[in-house]
């Protein structure tokens, strides 16, 4: 059957469910598709072929004795390599840890696999999940499926380009600043960051990621994609003593119940540089939502700086958690990561106090937002996809940035305050990549953020225009 590799998660699942397509068939064809074009993108680092076709055949037999089956499946899933899949390495891209072998299913990865999604493999990530763009030592550099010479971004970059590149049609990820949607942006597919613990997150080495700054989330090319993984990760697990009860509601079934006019901020810049080409396409997108009776109004409301105290949380969580293994196996390490690492020995008690009244700060600016909007609106990112290799661009239009913090302006507030934010697809800029237009909503509204995800979707679809590989 042609071009199933492009086909969305929930054509496939029903397809599987009817009996219209094996199973197998879809595992026999997504590894075809991933040995054609994994070389080229190199965004799988481990697989377990074999074992997933053997799983696929075993959901088939169980469909022709008309078994339940779960609404998942059938569908091959990539599994961020931050996350434990049981069976496959968990290196969280680190040389130290290239023979890191779980026995268990991360809580996320069992919920999608009791759903019917099958593991298929795992997708590179910086070390750490510590950079905007995939490379490590261990397993190299990931690169972008609209150009081969640009990131498909970070943390979550392997799973972005499996899907942008047609591999997966469902990849997990996690975001502590931009994660989700950094990759989604510059690939041109879907990610929403939920709020803390909407999914329950399991401890890395014994301890909270980013010091509660960073939840998981779905990469995936279709909003309802999205919603349907969601549906089955969501809930309270014993694990995450800060994981949610389970909402009571099903996030695919109410996609289609936006209200009819909502009112929504449209902040374009935070007063950071924007590439001209992505204003522009993300200003476009904005208007999607005007020509659909809703209540647009520019804000240039001034966001506390919040950079460096993000900066100063990871650092001090990583340090914690890793400061037994540096001198041991510093050369194994990346430079990158092992100076902010040890930027920690620089962080006083008074850093980091103040950090948390800076969030707090934060916390009343987002409060005061949606008090009088029931959306936020801003670019996901400032430009489109920079060079594989890194870094990232000092400059934007020929102006200097700031400072580091300003080519994610836009998405690590957030992680900050906790609010659910999502990244679409906000058309392409003139060098012909993905621009990302960032929909935030107040916390635990989760619903509306994939609500307005799916509408602009349905009013300016993407689902059928990615990158020839």
């Amino acid at each position: 059957m042609p071009d199933l590799h492009w086909k969305p998660a929930y054509e496939l699942v029903a397809m599987i469910r009817r009996r219209e397509l094996k199973a197998a068939e879809l595992m026999a064809a997504t590894i075809a598709r991933l040995e054609k074009v994994n070389p080229k993108l190199n965004a799988f680092v481990a697989l377990r072929a074999e074992r997933a076709m053997d799983e696929a055949r075993a959901l088939d037999e169980k469909i022709a004795r008309r078994e339940e089956v779960g609404p998942l499946a059938g569908l091959p899933l990539g599994v961020k390599d931050l996350e434990d899949a049981a069976g496959l390495p968990t290196t969280f891209g680190s040389k130290p840890f290239k023979n890191h072998r779980p026995a268990a299913d991360s809580v996320q990865v069992a919920r999608l696999k009791a759903a019917g999604a099958i593991v298929l493999g795992k997708t590179n990530a910086p070390e750490f999940g510590y950079t905007g763009f995939t490379k490590n030592l261990l397993f190299g550099v990931t690169r972008n499926p609209w150009n081969l010479e640009r990131t498909p971004g970070g943390s979550s970059g392997g799973s972005s380009a499996a899907i942008a590149g047609g591999m997966v049609p469902l990849a997990t990820g996690s975001d502590g600043g931009g994660s989700v949607r950094i990759p989604a942006c510059y690939t041109g597919c879907f990610g929403i960051k939920c709020c803390n613990g909407r999914i329950p997150s399991d401890p890395t080495l014994g301890m909270i990621p980013w010091n509660d700054t960073s939840v998981l989330g779905p990469l995936t090319r279709t909003v309802r994609d999205a919603a349907l993984y969601l549906d089955a990760t969501v809930g309270y697990h014993p694990t995450d003593p800060d994981s949610l009860p389970h909402p009571g509601v099903s996030y695919a079934a109410m996609l289609d119940r936006l209200p009819r006019k909502l009112r929504i901020a449209f902040h374009p810049d935070f007063g950071e540089l924007v590439q001209r080409d992505v204003a522009r396409e993300v200003a476009r997108a904005v208007d999607v939502f005007k020509s659909l009776g809703h209540e647009v109004s520019v804000i240039d409301d001034r966001i506390p700086d919040v950079g460096r105290d993000w900066q100063r949380l990871g650092a001090t969580q990583g340090y914690a958690m890793l400061h037994d293994m540096i001198e041991e196996h510093r050369g194994d390490f990346g430079r990158a990561y092992l100076s902010g690492l040890e930027a920690a020995n620089h962080i006083s008690w008074r850093h980091y106090g103040a950090a948390y009244r800076h969030r707090y700060e934060l916390n009343e600016w987002c409060g005061r937002i949606f008090s009088r909007f029931d959306l936020l609106m801003t670019p996901t990112l400032p430009t489109e996809a920079f060079a594989a290799k890194g870094p990232p661009p000092s400059e934007i239009d020929g102006k200097p940035v700031r400072d580091v913090m300003g080519v994610v302006a836009f998405t690590f507030p957030f992680n900050l305050s906790g609010h659910p934010a999502s990244s679409v697809r906000a058309g392409l800029t003139d060098g012909g990549l993905p621009a990302g237009l960032q929909i935030v909503a107040e916390r635990y509204r989760e619903d509306l953020v994939l609500q307005a995800s799916f509408a602009y979707e349905q009013a300016r679809p993407w689902q059928d225009k990615w990158p020839e590989i």
